[in-house]
């Protein structure tokens, strides 16, 4: 007796299902650049800092390229915004090189990562609004501004760091908390929570956890991975702030209030 045939063939090999499509074009790739930015960190922490400077280089130049030949429109955003990464890490690796006080190293570093984020935020076409630099729910921004003394509280007694200021009084920190507020704070935030969070979450909807995950692999240069699960939290509640309210505003008050106390204050104290 003939085996009765189904009357639908099934499909080739070559017609993969939507699924398979998804992970091929978004998971892998961002899997991929997570491990890139993890070894360079790695490399920087566990060799020198010049290896780190090349190997983030490496990874600038693939951004680049991979930003400008992707044929969808949206990967290619969030690989032009993750261009920010390297240069954040090269100018930071860079510039302790130099004969400089280390809190001056903040507002070095600040100067090219602002002007990357307005390069960026013009090509992509984002508005001062959409990269988050608004008013929006003015007493909630006030509030989480105000959890960075707590932030820093618990981090200082994870990292226990040394403080950028020589004592702690009006005249020798009232520079130091200007510099880490804008540097650090601000900076920081528009980079991570307002161009690359807002094309990763374009992208896919849970893009924000991603951003998180890679600000938190930039710290493994801290050598704690205490630190680095702390951090990733940071970054996931600073993430969800800005998905949630569209601002950085209190993020990054609340990113400049966590530094004051992580490095100007409590070092004094304890």
């Amino acid at each position: 007796m003939e085996s009765i045939k189904p009357e639908t063939e099934p499909k080739p090999d070559d017609a993969a299902p939507a699924e398979t499509l998804i992970v091929r074009s978004l998971v892998l790739p961002g899997i991929l650049y997570a491990v890139a930015f993890a070894t360079a960190e790695f490399v920087t922490y566990l060799v020198k800092d010049y290896a780190g400077i090349i190997c983030y280089f490496a990874i600038f130049l693939s951004l680049i390229i991979t930003s400008a030949t992707n044929k969808d429109a949206a990967q290619r955003r969030v690989r032009l915004a993750l261009c920010l990464v390297p240069l954040i890490r090269i100018v930071s690796l860079a510039v302790p090189l130099a004969e400089i006080s280390v809190i001056f190293w903040y507002l070095i570093i600040a100067v090219p990562v602002l002007a990357g984020v307005f390069m960026v935020s013009r090509t992509l076409k984002y508005n001062v609004s959409d990269i988050g630099l608004n008013g929006n729910k003015p007493v909630i921004q006030f509030l989480v501004a105000a959890t960075g003394v707590v932030l820093g509280n618990i981090d200082y007694f994870i990292l226990r760091r040394d403080a950028l200021n020589s004592q702690l009084d009006f005249q020798a920190t009232l520079f130091p908390v200007l510099i880490l507020i804008v540097a650090s704070g601000f900076a920081e935030e528009l980079a991570f929570r307002g161009v690359m969070q807002r094309a990763a979450t374009a992208l896919n909807s849970w893009g924000w956890i991603y951003i998180a995950f890679i600000y938190a692999l930039l710290q493994i240069g801290q050598g704690s991975a205490l630190h680095c699960l702390f951090i990733f939290g940071v970054g996931l509640y600073f993430g969800w702030i800005v998905k949630t309210t569209g601002s950085i505003v209190g993020v990054a008050f609340s990113h400049g209030l966590f530094n004051i106390v992580l490095y100007l204050m409590l070092p004094h104290i304890f």
